[in-house]
């Protein structure tokens, strides 16, 4: 077999082609070239976020490259050793573009998963699940905790109910609509709030950690409902960006914190691959459950973003390469 045929130079992605409304496309670019400490990984499966798709569908630039959240096989190991050997099964998370084929990642940015995952629960952890993780440590020990979590119904928020649970905190899931209800008690909430904004979770208390997403009347919200020592970790601003708050109701509480969670910027603390390592064994124990709501080919790919976007389905969504 010619050298070409057994070493392409080229592979298939999803990218943004921005000139037809079928926003997100599956074509040929140039393959992944890894580093001496870089693995290269044969993609299996993959997840949506909002954030990448919001991003993609709006503003994406012709041909950009797109996706953070992986799950595949080490094709090839790092050159340094640092990775592990080819043929393991992995959990990635890609900052560059790694709805594709292939992809080369540093070992930092890997997890191995246990045999009883599959690919399809373990593409949803990285981002979706890290954040999660990420929010929760806010509040250090989580048992006896009061945590209230906004968007209980998204992918982080159903990590997030079942985490918290998990650590002993006593959790609240904000949700908009009563149909979600089962959805959210079924990931571990203990109390439901119902309504448009997280003032609808104001009977149940002051809480020690508030997870936020939405922003605007939400966050709003959320800052005059934490009880003294008390942290709003916010990671997203789904609704709006824009706040108009009570600072003294804020203040006078005490010791109260606004955080601003950034994943990239959590990483300077500690990698991915030890957070992900840890959620692929929960998830192996039978004590974390992926909410996959939607599963089908990569070639559904548009279809399935907008229907993400539009609020279409609960939980995540997973395509198969």
């Amino acid at each position: 077999m010619p050298a070409s045929e057994s070493h392409p130079s080229t592979i298939r992605a999803v990218t943004v082609d921005a000139r037809e409304p079928r926003r997100l496309i599956i074509d040929e670019v140039a393959k992944a070239q890894p580093g001496p400490g870089d693995a290269l990984i044969r993609v299996a499966a993959f997840s949506l976020n909002r954030g990448e798709v919001r991003s993609a569908l709006a503003d994406g630039r012709q041909g950009a490259r797109i996706g953070w959240d992986i799950a595949g096989t080490i094709e090839q190991a790092a050159a340094d050793g640092s990775s592990p050997p080819a043929g393991t099964r992995v959990v990635a998370i890609d900052a560059i573009g790694g709805w594709a084929e292939f992809t080369a990642l540093p070992a930092i940015m890997l997890a191995p998963i246990p045999p009883e995952v599959s690919f399809a629960q373990a593409a949803t952890l990285p981002v979706a699940g890290l954040t999660a993780l990420c929010s929760l440590r806010r509040a250090g020990e989580l048992r006896g905790k009061r945590v209230l979590v906004s968007g209980a119904s998204g992918g982080v928020g159903s990590f997030a109910c079942q985490l918290a649970h998990l650590g002993g905190a006593q959790v609240v899931a904000a949700i908009r609509d009563a149909s979600q209800e089962s959805f959210a008690r079924a990931n571990g909430a203990d109390l439901v709030a119902i309504g448009p904004d997280l003032s609808a979770a104001r009977p149940h208390g002051q809480f020690d950690l508030i997870l936020e997403s939405v922003g605007g009347a939400s966050l709003s919200a959320a800052l005059t409902m934490l009880a003294p020592g008390g942290t709003c970790a916010i990671f997203g601003v789904s609704e709006s960006s824009e706040v108009r708050f009570d600072a003294g109701a804020f203040y006078r509480i005490g010791g109260t914190t606004l955080y601003g969670l950034m994943l990239h910027h959590e990483f300077r603390h500690e990698p991915p691959s030890p957070g992900l390592a840890h959620l692929a064994a929960l998830v192996a124990e039978g004590r974390l459950k992926p909410a996959i709501e939607v599963e089908a080919p990569w070639a559904e790919i548009d279809r399935v973003a907008k229907e993400l976007m539009n609020r279409r389905f609960l939980g995540k969504a997973v395509l198969r390469i």
